[in-house]
């Protein structure tokens, strides 16, 4: 049972798909940071200086809060509007690169089935009376 599992986790599939997840990881905090730190803002500052990360509605709570955060330390119950846009952009954006990634790919595999196919060879008998004509005609030639 160890020694299937040896197998099964050094497969070069297992190791590539370990590698694309820690990839995708790495891929995802960009995402966010891009997200958060270079749309967000200026999307905000266009609509009026909002910023999206604290926009929410308080559902349960008695005061008005600054922030999600201190909305949250008090207790409150809130509807976190602001990180759900945040959210659906991240998810646009990711699904926008895996859909390059995904067509890119497609289209080489396209290609490589484009690609002509080596001519096959000619049947042996074929050969065989191309043979016996060229004989035939160096011993009319002689």
């Amino acid at each position: 049972m160890l020694n299937e599992f040896k197998q099964f986790a050094l497969k070069g599939n297992m190791v590539d798909m370990a590698v694309g997840i820690v990839i995708g990881a790495a891929f995802g905090t960009i995402v966010s940071s891009l997200v958060d730190d270079i749309f967000m803002p200026p999307i905000g500052l266009l609509l009026g200086g909002v910023d999206f990360s604290d926009l929410f509605i308080v559902l349960k709570g008695d005061d008005v809060y600054a922030s999600v955060a201190a909305a949250k330390k008090a207790g409150a119950v809130t509807l976190n509007i602001g990180l759900f846009i945040n959210a659906c952009i991240k998810f646009i954006i990711v699904a926008f690169a895996l859909f390059i990634v995904v067509k890119g790919m497609n289209n080489m595999k396209r290609k490589e089935e484009a690609a002509p196919a080596a001519p096959a060879a000619p049947p042996k008998q074929e050969v065989l009376l191309e043979e016996i004509r060229d004989l035939m005609k160096v011993q009319a030639g002689s």
